[in-house]
């Protein structure tokens, strides 16, 4: 049954950003691949009479879903309470699950090329939506822009961690062309806050991102010089939103404050924002009763008190410190080679000796996810993300791969010792 679990874990993550291309299908097709995961997982465990990989993450998830199950029974007569709880405790159970498998069967790398896939086919909607669609800023395969923006934004540093060199620049132009073509200044601001992380952990030459700049600069003179009326209605109407959004996620944020200093232990119950909002906000938006707050923090504060907040927190700081671990424990202990843009290859890639150091991908896999992590935290500040993959997945990869260089390690002391 490896097979299938390799199947249905790069399903899984490859699907995500199309959630909304299966819903037009089916309104439950999204929830199809994760769902045989969980089962397929389960039941390859018990034939195997073998326990998940133990890593401190599991611990830590674990206290985050008594929280979540407790703060949804005080507050189980919420409006959204049922609804946000079956939606909420699936993340944190497939996290588990990707943590075993990526550990055991799945290759770290066959994770990050299905996100990185999914992502590509999510840009080509975006770009369709907006050249033939007539859409003014791009959706395609999910409804809110700023949604689409998040997930092309987030698998653009995972590029680094993939084998195909020669596709790198190509696929990247394309992912940063569907998440420009959204509008979103959130998604901008996380694209370069990884590109800046990739950089001073070189990872990636300053060249690479200048020559990406500038290559992005001339699609857009291009964009301007053959759709230039379409690109000036856009423009227009994204300074509009732009202009109503800083206010309404002011409204929303102070609202999420309120509920979370009133409610600090439980907070409101998961959904409990949107039910509460028009009462915590006194009314402030009269055409939007029921919104979500648009930052990840304060929602799930809101939600699920502080000690939720802190479960989520720990378990992406957790994520971190996993990766670090893989970076720091590398067995040359040399800079990391950074990708160049000439080439698209790594420095120092040349000779065969180097070919074979360049094959440990634990280490550049690690480092693409944590710039990963990090532009889906910066985007989440003004997006509610929580209810998306990217985050869970980014940290149950971190935490496998932690779990295989442990492994690696046993196995070096006991070859040595042999």
């Amino acid at each position: 049954m490896t097979w299938l679990l390799r199947v249905l874990t790069c399903a899984t993550v490859a699907l995500a950003p199309l959630e909304g291309y299966l819903h037009e299908v089916h309104p439950q097709l999204g929830k199809v691949a994760p769902g045989l995961l969980i089962l397929t997982w389960a039941v390859q465990r018990v034939r195997e009479r073998r326990l998940p990989a133990a890593h401190p993450l599991h611990a830590l998830l674990a206290v985050f879903a008594a929280v979540l199950l407790v703060s949804s029974a005080v507050h189980a007569g919420g409006v959204f309470t049922l609804e946000y709880t079956q939606r909420f405790l699936p993340f944190i159970v497939v996290t588990v699950v990707l943590v075993d498998v990526v550990a055991r069967e799945v290759p770290v790398r066959a994770v990050l090329g299905a996100a990185v896939g999914g992502a590509v086919i999510a840009a080509v909607g975006a770009l369709f939506s907006l050249v033939v669609g007539g859409d003014t800023r791009a959706t395609g395969p999910l409804e809110d822009p700023n949604d689409l923006a998040y997930f092309l934004v987030v698998a653009m540093p995972l590029l680094i961690a993939l084998p195909a060199r020669k596709l790198l620049v190509p696929v990247g132009a394309l992912l940063a062309a569907g998440a420009a073509a959204t509008f979103s200044r959130g998604g901008g601001i996380a694209l370069a806050c990884a590109a800046a992380w990739l950089v001073v952990r070189r990872g990636v030459s300053v060249r690479a991102v200048a020559v990406t700049v500038a290559g992005l600069a001339v699609i857009g003179l291009g964009a301007v010089a053959f759709a230039g009326p379409v690109l000036d209605k856009a423009l227009a109407e994204k300074k509009y939103i732009a202009g109503t959004n800083v206010d309404t996620r002011e409204l929303r944020w102070q609202a999420a404050a309120r509920m979370l200093a009133d409610h600090p232990v439980l907070g409101v119950g998961l959904g409990g924002f949107r039910s509460s909002y028009a009462a915590a906000s006194h009314n402030a938006e009269v055409d939007e009763q029921t919104p979500v707050a648009h930052n990840i923090y304060l929602e799930i504060g809101a939600e699920l008190g502080l000690p939720g907040l802190a479960c989520f927190l720990g378990a992406v700081a957790m994520g971190f410190v996993a990766s670090e671990r893989v970076l720091r424990t590398r067995r040359d202990h040399r800079p990391m080679p950074a990708f160049t843009a000439s080439a698209g290859v790594q420095q120092g890639a040349s000779r065969p000796s180097d070919r074979r150091n360049a094959g440990q991908t634990l280490p550049v896999a690690a480092l693409a996810v944590q710039a990963s992590l990090l532009a889906a935290l910066v985007a989440s500040t003004f997006l509610s993300e929580q209810y998306y993959l990217p985050i869970w997945s980014l940290v149950a990869v971190a935490a496998a791969a932690d779990l295989r260089r442990e492994e690696s390690e046993r196995d070096a002391c006991a070859a040595r010792h042999q």
